[in-house]
């Protein structure tokens, strides 16, 4: 079964989260949403699934290293390079750095990304959608 991470170019607040939140809170019954990650621009977007980034999630997933040495290895890099990169990633909820004994164990739970990126602002798409 595909585990399915889906990212969205537009601020958090426009996520719906409040109101299923408020819902919940109502005792009102809420689907499950689709796990999605919110980036505020296409510059951040770029910054945070640049390819060293990407190259990482891959090993991860598909090699599932027990530390950051290791992840290093296997992607042919400094391990303090890796471990800013881990930790940039990890700020963004893409990761999660799970203990293991001394060390930390970086850890992914999807295995595909579907991005949602706009080529018009949101103000151009409101606009043409009121037209």
């Amino acid at each position: 079964m595909t585990r399915t991470l889906y990212v969205r170019i537009k601020s958090a607040d426009c996520s719906g989260l409040e109101e299923r939140l408020e819902a919940i809170d109502a005792g009102d019954d809420v689907e499950p949403s689709e796990p999605t990650l919110s980036i505020e621009d296409l510059e951040t977007f770029g910054r945070v699934f640049r390819s060293t980034s990407l190259e990482l999630l891959e090993a991860i997933v598909e090699h599932e290293p027990e530390n950051i040495r290791e992840l290093a290895r296997l992607v042919d890099r400094n391990p303090p390079e890796v471990l800013d990169n881990v930790n940039d990633l990890a700020d963004y909820g893409l990761l999660e750095l799970e203990e293991n004994g001394s060390a930390k164990r970086p850890a992914v739970w999807y295995d595909e990304i579907d991005a949602d990126l706009p080529l018009t602002s949101a103000s151009e798409r409101e606009r043409k959608a009121n037209a």
